[in-house]
């Protein structure tokens, strides 16, 4: 009778798993469909918004250089050709996908929002109690990344990649696919790499990391960020400094949050040996 009870409540863990994933996986495609049904103007608000001369980042270097009397290619932006698609089929399933993974980092807090639930009820009061800003921390920093990588890394890369050119001879003619996946990699990638922190925090609770660790591969994480740059960024070294900087900051942050880790597991050891 035990084995059957515990095979039951093992089974009962798997079927509540099972409909977390299927709310998480509904909020998506709501969402999904939704951005779907109104595709024009995400294309043209967002994911197409940096091939636009009058995009707010152009305008804000351009006025930034022109204030210190530097002359710069950011108040004469211009994109000539408008993006190619090469297949019949290409617009329409570049639109299903793009709509995918804009509904899933839209529904990114919902989606943390689950997996706290699943995991909430095997938590003490006290932990759930601590663990209840983890969502909107998770969040805003997923958030952070977002914006960074929309306002920042993206349109510095489309500029730099749009006007790079070997010679007269070769004509830039980029397709529509190459140029929503650029948008979206940075999107995704930088935002899962601002996630830093909180990966941070996970690993020192179960003792994975701690801060001499960190500190003692600081050097090599700094080629780490470099690499990981350059994956989610086009080959240009302004753009993977730009990505590097931030990512850093967000590690020197992450040694003090598993100090702060560190430091409460001590004070609980120190309780309980008193009592």
């Amino acid at each position: 009778m035990a084995e059957q009870k515990n095979e039951m409540s093992f089974l009962g863990h798997l079927e509540e798993l099972r409909w977390h994933l299927v709310r998480s996986a509904a909020a998506i495609f709501i969402i999904a469909i939704l951005l779907f049904v109104f595709q024009k103007e995400v294309y043209d608000n967002f994911l197409l918004a940096h091939r636009r001369a009058d995009f707010v980042t152009y305008q804000f270097f351009c006025d930034f250089f022109t204030f210190f009397g530097f002359d710069s290619t950011f108040c004469n932006v211009e994109f000539k050709d408008n993006l190619i698609s090469l297949k019949p089929t290409q617009q329409l399933m570049n639109a299903i996908w793009s709509s995918l993974i804009l509904g899933i980092i839209i529904s990114f807090p919902y989606l943390l929002w689950e997996i706290w639930r699943f995991i909430s009820p095997g938590l003490t009061s006290k932990e759930v109690n601590k663990s209840r800003g983890f969502i909107f921390i998770a969040s805003f920093l997923f958030f952070c990344g977002i914006a960074f990588s929309f306002y920042v890394i993206a349109p510095i890369s489309i500029h730099f990649l749009y006007n790079y050119q070997i010679t007269d001879l070769i004509q830039n003619n980029f397709t529509m696919d190459s140029h929503i996946g650029l948008v979206t990699n940075m999107l995704l990638g930088v935002s899962i790499l601002f996630e830093l922190p909180v990966l941070v925090f996970f690993l020192t609770k179960i003792g994975l990391v701690t801060p001499e660790f960190l500190k003692k591969y600081r050097k090599h994480s700094l080629v780490v960020v470099l690499i990981l740059a350059a994956i989610i960024t086009p080959p240009d070294i302004a753009s993977q400094i730009i990505v590097a900087i931030p990512i850093l900051i967000l590690y020197e942050i992450s040694i003090k949050v598993s100090k702060m880790v560190i430091k409460k597991q001590q004070k609980n050891e120190q309780k309980n040996t008193r009592v």
